[in-house]
């Protein structure tokens, strides 16, 4: 399930991001957990930005976070979709099964016409996350973000809302 955090989260989110720096190397800028936490929560007081964090639909436990940023709506209606899992529910294929939840929240509940993932052309487990979700490679961007003192290159991923797998329309 994705739900947003809440301040109750704080410390289960703070103890997977920790246990997570391995698993994030080098993909993400490692930052200050509790400063970390903070931007969760303070990005959904905006509307520009949404974090929620995918859980167990069962007992709750976090297995990652995905954030919907830059939001700009208008003729544009568009956002781009970040999003990390946590150890230790990491590659159990729960970021999987939330990107349809995502995606429906989007283009659905938001009404956003496209989400674009900007990832970094090595990290296969979330190439493999985007392409199973149905999104397409639309380009590459060289030295797109400054990542643990480089820049990094990126490809480009994209979701069009007239693209979304009717399986994830209507998940009866």
């Amino acid at each position: 399930m994705l739900r947003p955090p809440v301040e109750g989260d704080r410390t289960e989110f703070i103890a997977g991001l920790e246990a997570s720096r391995a698993l994030h190397d080098p993909w993400l800028e490692p930052g200050e957990p509790d400063a970390w936490f903070e931007r969760l929560l303070t990005r959904n007081r905006t509307e520009s930005d949404r974090s929620l964090l995918v859980c167990d639909a069962g007992e709750g436990s976090i297995a990652g976070v995905m954030n919907l940023s830059q939001i700009i709506m208008g003729p544009f209606r568009s956002a781009f979709l970040g999003y990390y899992a946590l150890e230790p529910l990491a590659g159990r294929g729960y970021m999987h099964a939330a990107m349809p939840l995502l995606l429906r929240f989007a283009f659905e509940e938001l009404g956003l016409h496209r989400v674009q993932a900007n990832v970094q052309p090595g990290n296969e487990a979330s190439i493999a996350l985007v392409r199973a979700a149905g999104f397409h490679r639309e380009g590459f961007s060289p030295r797109y973000l400054f990542i643990r003192g480089a820049w990094r290159d990126h490809e480009q991923w994209v979701m069009l809302a007239e693209d979304l797998p009717d399986a994830v329309r209507d998940p009866a």
